[in-house]
């Protein structure tokens, strides 16, 4: 039997229309079975397209799906921050949430917190708590030679490498700038199996360097390419280098090279926690017929 049910397309990371990356997010998805949540996910082709189902642990105001054209992700960025979005458009109102504010989400990663921050003109920004990390340290030398080699880039320009893995699977890759970053030019058939985050600062006198950022960003996934902005990426990139390599708060900037203008806003809490936020707006919404 078809159901219609409510739906929203968000941008996310981006404080203009069409610049950041969409989410397409169904609400009041309980009922839809796997496979119509997948084909959903496969019509839309979309990076990432979620679901908002009730919850079923202590604490949470919702429960997350999320699923690419190819299948389901235990945790997402940029899905997370409009799926919020998406949920208090429509009314939704946090109920265990410790200020009394921030939405708490239910997702395969477990109960991922959503902080709303007023920001200067009004309105309030979406930022998530980065979720643990389910494998860190040190790349392989070996497997950082053939994913150094399969994006294109120069050894030299290389830093530092590490797993940063909250759940896709990435690999992050450190360049010594963003010029470096934004020179790539990956294989696709040598990119195969791999989910490669690259990450490089810009620098105060490079005449290119946007104003606003501090870093450049790109994410490469094997099946869709290049990724606009990616919150998990971010994360995970703020776990490794925020408060070290990185300053305790700073903006990546990501989508240069897709025309997008994304940017990330990352930073540390007094607790040492990492928060990747964002500006999120609805491009459209209606219904759906599943």
């Amino acid at each position: 039997m078809t159901r219609t049910l409510p739906f929203h397309q968000v941008d996310v990371f981006s404080s203009g229309p069409l610049l950041g990356n969409p989410v397409a997010v169904v609400h009041d998805a309980d009922g839809l079975t796997d496979e119509q949540m997948a084909a959903f996910a496969r019509w839309t082709n979309l990076s990432e397209t979620t679901f908002l189902l009730r919850p079923t642990r202590q604490g949470a105001d919702y429960r997350l799906r999320i699923f690419t054209p190819t299948g389901e992700l235990p945790f997402a960025g940029h899905p997370t921050l409009g799926s919020a979005h998406a949920w208090l458009e429509a009314g939704g109102r946090p109920a265990a949430a410790p200020t009394g504010t921030d939405v708490v989400q239910e997702c395969a990663v477990g109960l991922v917190t959503v902080r709303q921050t007023p920001v200067a003109g009004g309105g309030a920004r979406l930022a998530f708590q980065a979720p643990p990390l389910e494998r860190s340290g040190p790349v392989d030398p070996a497997e950082l030679e053939r994913t150094v080699a399969a994006l294109g880039a120069r050894p030299d320009d290389v830093v530092d490498a590490a797993w940063v893995d909250n759940g896709p699977g990435w690999m992050a890759v450190l360049l010594r700038d963003a010029a470096a970053v934004l020179a790539l030019d990956p294989d696709p058939v040598a990119m195969r199996g791999l989910k490669v985050g690259v990450v490089g600062p810009w620098a105060d006198e490079d005449e290119a360097a946007p104003g606003d950022a501090d870093v450049e960003v790109r994410a490469f996934i094997e099946g869709i390419g290049e990724d606009p902005v990616t919150g998990s990426l971010n994360a995970g990139l703020g776990q490794w280098l925020a408060g070290s390599v990185l300053p305790p708060a700073y903006v990546a900037s990501q989508g240069t090279a897709l025309r997008r203008r994304g940017r990330v806003h990352v930073g540390l809490d007094r607790r040492g926690e990492v928060w990747v936020g964002g500006e999120t707006r609805t491009v459209v919404r209606g219904s759906v017929s599943l």
